[in-house]
């Protein structure tokens, strides 16, 4: 039975650009996150893929393998503005279930939907409703099967611009074709471990018992892919945040110590408005450096730190400054940073820190009164800040050790999160 139609957006930065820039449409196109040839792209437009430049190709390679390709700065907020547009209008057509990342959503197909014909109409008017209403570059692949896995595997099998059904009746012998390598979550580790398990391809895969997938996987995952494969009915599942963060790949006049001290401190209050925004509380922050093409974390680039639970930026701002004066700044030419605020505490769930909320025995009673209004007026100063920026835009109001660094570390859209424009614009 098809429940799922899955829609894919091909080339979805490279395509953004080429819709809000005509002069773009027609040719290939690179983006990136730092205009320099030592950067790589984050997306190649479909005319740049012809070529071979991908996800990944360094700026350098690119030219070399395409002459003429335009190297587009990368505009991530334009990005979130055109997939919400995008989202409302698949949704007009047929509700959307959930949304996957920046280019992927999943509709469920219910009633005479659930009919190929009918899957299919609806596909091609999802197709031109998005084309008519957002913009002609948005090309989408489309995948129709009876659950959101295969309806993923559906999406990729044609690109740009596919439309394939896979029925239950064509299960196992369409995945056949098919590498492990092309189920998100099986990456480089997850195949080592299959390969123990003597599962090389994807049929072994499916041929495999569901005790022997829930040993490769090492858990419930193991058995869920044991049935997902076989098209059975899913739902989305509820997800606690366990950590937010962000990084950044700092411009060539910022690869010095100082440098990326700034960009941490603004990377930092960008998470620490996010930490609010989303009522959260942190207990432990994690801080990054990256010197070459890998994290350093070997030769001593993170650092963390367990804290009471807190959301005040000026006190993670304190702690970011102790972690990057324990030996981080003494590493020579930093190209990446980044920092996490880890094991996340609902608000609902906080519990004040005894240290915090009781004063010494020997204070006096207008001691014990001055500690806790000085925690009332931090919360109130740091929710005064969140207006103000959200009222009259980004840096309206900010900690000054990031004053150098405002527009160093832009909006960032990850695999599977989409930025709130009101708090990382």
């Amino acid at each position: 039975m098809l429940r799922t139609l899955f829609v894919d957006f091909n080339s979805y930065f490279a395509s953004v650009e080429q819709h809000l820039n005509p002069a773009l449409r027609g040719r290939p196109v690179g983006v990136v996150p730092v205009v320099t040839d030592s950067s790589c792209c984050i997306a190649a437009s479909i005319e740049a893929k012809a070529f071979g430049v991908k996800t990944g190709t360094g700026v350098a390679e690119a030219k070399r393998l395409c002459p003429g390709i335009a190297i587009v700065l990368a505009d991530h907020a334009k990005y979130v503005e055109i997939h919400q547009q995008a989202v409302a209008a698949v949704d007009r057509i047929v509700p959307v279930r959930q949304v996957l990342s920046i280019d992927e959503m999943e509709c469920e197909l219910t009633g005479r939907w659930r009919e190929r014909d009918r899957a299919i109409a609806l596909a091609h008017q999802v197709k031109a409703e998005v084309q008519r209403s957002v913009g002609e570059c948005l090309r989408s692949s489309i995948g129709i099967a009876p659950n959101t896995l295969l309806g993923k595997l559906a999406s990729d099998m044609h690109k740009p611009d596919g439309l394939t059904v896979i029925e239950q009746h064509e299960l196992p012998e369409r995945l056949y074709p098919l590498k492990l390598s092309d189920i998100q979550g099986i990456g480089p580790r997850m195949r080592e471990r299959l390969s123990r398990c003597g599962i090389e391809t994807m049929e072994q895969l499916y041929a495999a018992p569901r005790d022997l997938l829930h040993t490769a996987w090492g858990g419930l995952a193991g058995a869920d892919m044991y049935d997902k494969l076989r098209g059975q009915w899913y739902g989305p599942r509820a997800t606690v945040a366990r950590s937010l963060g962000h990084s950044h790949v700092l411009p060539p006049d910022l690869r010095h110590p100082e440098g990326a001290r700034q960009v941490l401190h603004r990377l930092t209050q960008k998470a620490g408005m996010r930490l609010r925004k989303q009522g959260f509380y942190a207990t432990a922050m994690q801080v990054f450096v990256r010197c070459d093409h890998r994290w350093q974390r070997e030769s001593g680039g993170e650092r963390s730190v367990q804290v009471g639970e807190t959301q005040d930026t000026g006190f993670l701002l304190n702690t970011l400054d102790q972690l990057w004066f324990s030996g981080l700044h003494r590493l020579q030419g930093p190209k990446a940073v980044g920092i996490q605020l880890c094991g996340l505490v609902l608000a609902s769930q906080h519990t004040p820190d005894l240290f915090d909320t009781l004063p010494p025995p020997e204070a006096t009673a207008a001691q014990t009164l001055q500690n806790h209004s000085t925690l009332r007026d931090r919360a109130r100063l740091m929710s005064a800040m969140d207006a103000l920026n959200r009222a009259q835009g980004k840096n309206t109001v900010y900690f000054a050790s990031a004053h150098h660094t405002l527009d160093a570390a832009p909006m960032r859209i990850a695999f599977n999160r989409i930025p709130d424009l009101e708090t990382e614009r």
